[in-house]
């Protein structure tokens, strides 16, 4: 491997990761607040897909299609928690598998009825089309740059709001102790609500940040959900740090397996979460 190549792919790692860190951010938030184990996140960031490739056909702008798709997101996001999501919190886990299984055949059926099952594309917008010069060889998508600071910001934001704000002291204290939170007067549903319309916002936006560089196809959100539960078990279930940690570990393996070892590249990850699991079986920042 030329050092060329190996910055090329570095950085490709690394906006993988980020790109990672915001769906398995939601997926551990939900679960670590809520105790739910949502199968269905997946869904979600196909959703967001979806939704921004027909709104960027309708209004010709992505930022507004990002912004409507965004906003759409979390209003469905409350909606499945009110008439879903909230009879499963005295229930046991079997349960909650069952009926966000159920929720992804929903999905697809939906995805298949609406938008057909032909592959999509989204334009990259004009502003971010370009190329930055990486060598006197190569260059590097802008909106790959772009993707990748959003991403970043986005995971600051999140970090601020959980550590420095009153609601992020509300989540963390309803991860440690639910019931002593609900004693203190806190609106645990209201919370709970919130934590999960958070979550699927997550999951969508990564979706539309995704789709001007991936193709949006049916069952998009299924491999993406796997990846992210790989994410979620090596770096500790219930750990920000963790999912940000995991993320660009495994964004790092997956990006420099598919160039060195590419028979077995789709094996890597899980030998790496193997591995970890051998050394750490709670993950790596597991509390």
């Amino acid at each position: 491997m030329t050092t060329e190549l190996f910055f090329v792919q570095l950085i490709n790692g690394i906006q993988y990761g980020l790109l990672l860190f915001l769906i398995a951010s939601g997926l551990t938030l939900v679960f670590g607040v809520m105790g739910i184990l949502n199968l269905a996140h997946g869904s979600m960031y196909m959703v967001g897909a979806y939704l921004v490739w027909y709104f960027f056909g309708v209004t010709g702008s992505f930022t507004v299609s990002a912004v409507l798709s965004a906003l759409i997101a979390l209003a469905l996001g409350i909606l499945i928690e009110r008439v879903l999501i909230q009879r499963l919190y005295n229930r046991n886990h079997l349960d909650q598998v069952l009926l966000t299984i159920g929720m992804i055949f929903v999905f697809n059926s939906l995805q298949s009825i609406l938008f057909g099952n032909d592959p999509y594309g989204v334009a990259v917008p004009d502003a971010l089309s370009g190329s930055i010069p990486f060598t006197d060889n190569s260059s590097y998508p802008i909106y790959r740059i772009f993707a990748a600071l959003i991403c970043v910001a986005i995971a600051g934001l999140l970090y601020y709001v959980v550590s420095h704000t009153r609601l992020g002291m509300l989540i963390r204290a309803g991860e440690s102790n639910r019931e002593m939170v609900e004693a203190l007067g806190v609106n645990i549903k209201v919370l709970y609500t919130t934590v999960f319309a958070l979550g699927v916002m997550l999951a969508a936006g990564s979706g539309i940040i995704a789709s001007p560089m991936s193709s949006i196809v049916p069952g998009m959100g299924e491999s993406v959900l796997i990846t992210c539960f790989v994410v979620v078990v090596i770096g500790g279930l219930g750990s920000i740090k963790g999912a940000f940690v995991g993320a660009l570990l495994v964004g790092l393996v997956s990006t420099f397996s598919a160039v060195l070892l590419p028979s077995i590249s789709n094996m890597i990850i899980y030998i790496s979460m193997i591995l970890v699991l051998l050394v750490k079986p709670q993950g790596l920042c597991a509390k």
